[in-house]
């Protein structure tokens, strides 16, 4: 009974992991078939709105927070960092470069999250332990990673290629751009994007204090997302054909990435913090990398080269040697310094890529009243 208790988080975290390897699949089946990203994201803030504001009624309905502009403004944030922007920048940067090299990409959220922390003063570099010397540098070999995965390419890698492919004959990206071109702007696009999940874990990091209930300030952040990417999509899609679903790769696009990728995700990362913690949750991160780069590789005609491969190897080092620079200071802290923050925390966090899938995949982190502090910055 015992052994079965400890393997369930490890199966919840790796059935988390390809549900949300599967949204980065869907999104560029979507892209690649002429799926308009502003008005696949605002389809699946839909259905994850559906899904999240019934579960926060049952779930949290006696634990109901005041509503106040404070909360309402906060939600805002969080719902436009977290969602439309952050999954607009990793999408549209997916369909310039691939589906892989936006999964690499979003696996920088740790190192990022670290340097937007140091500068809102929520981090400290604290070089001269081994905890802070470990931060620096498993960031500096994250970037790294991503330097090699985006300059370079090398041999090609011809092992895993297969002569499925599909993706239709008539793909194309959707600007007319030289490919190095294309590549360097997606490789843009994918870091702001990341930027912007970093923020939001900040914000919403603020954002649980007002409000511990985790069901609840997620399906507030998916309203306010709808919203947010409705009027975004509205302003720049001029095509109403868009906007028609039909039984095709958009219905099951955004169904698949709202209700399973938000909806079913939160709750499976919830019980696996709970169960085991916050850092064993951000520890399969990286896992969700090898499960889109071997589809698309195999059925999708993406190409795999030595950079590519060094590039990632860098960029999930560097992520494990974040967290556990982080888990060596979180071990650190003296009694003194719990007592000064024993309070709930819950940090929600995207795999992003959404988003792309993204992560964006959201993650819910919740640590518990008399738990150390602890604000694990994992991918989306």
């Amino acid at each position: 009974m015992g052994h079965a208790s400890g393997m369930k988080p490890v199966i919840l975290m790796l059935v988390a992991q390809v549900v949300l390897a599967g949204v980065s699949i869907f999104f560029k089946l979507a892209i690649s078939n002429g799926a308009s990203v502003p008005v696949l994201i605002a389809y699946r803030f839909l259905f994850s709105t559906a899904v999240m504001v019934p579960l926060a009624f049952f779930f949290n309905r006696g634990k109901r927070a005041k509503l106040t502009w404070k909360l309402i403004f906060q939600g805002f944030l969080c719902g436009l960092f977290g969602g439309p922007l952050a999954l607009n920048l990793l999408l549209e940067g997916m369909a310039l470069t691939s589906a892989t090299f936006m999964s690499a990409m979003a696996n920088l959220l740790p190192a990022v999250t670290f340097i937007v922390g140091i500068s809102v003063r929520l981090e400290k570099l604290e070089f001269g332990t081994w905890a802070g010397k470990a931060k620096v540098l498993g960031t500096l070999t994250g970037l790294g990673g991503a330097m090699v995965f985006t300059f370079y390419k090398g041999f090609s890698i011809d092992f895993l290629n297969s002569d499925i492919n599909l993706l239709p004959d008539n793909s194309s990206s959707q600007m007319a751009l030289p490919a190095s071109h294309q590549h360097l702007l997606g490789a843009f696009l994918c870091l702001a994007g990341v930027f912007s999940y970093a923020i939001w874990i900040i914000i919403q990091a603020k954002m649980s204090e007002t409000l511990p209930c985790h069901y609840t300030s997620t399906a507030l952040m998916c309203v306010m997302g709808f919203f947010e990417s409705t009027i975004y999509a509205l302003c720049v899609e001029r095509d109403w054909t868009q906007w028609k679903l039909g039984w095709d790769i958009r219905l099951w696009t955004a169904a698949y990435s709202g209700i399973m990728g938000t909806s079913l995700v939160v709750t499976l990362m919830a019980i696996c913090s709970r169960l085991r913690g916050p850092l064993f949750v951000a520890i399969f991160n990286p896992l969700m990398l090898v499960i889109v780069a071997v589809p698309c590789v195999l059925f999708l005609d993406e190409k795999l080269y030595l950079g590519s491969v060094l590039g990632a190897i860098l960029i999930v080092s560097g992520v494990y040697i974040v967290l556990w620079g982080k888990n060596k200071e979180m071990s650190g802290l003296v009694p003194s310094v719990e007592i000064q923050i024993q309070k709930s925390l819950e940090i929600i966090v995207t795999s992003g890529s959404d988003d792309d899938g993204f992560p964006a995949q959201m993650k819910m982190i919740d640590n518990k009243i008399n738990e150390r502090k602890e604000i694990i910055m994992p991918l989306k």
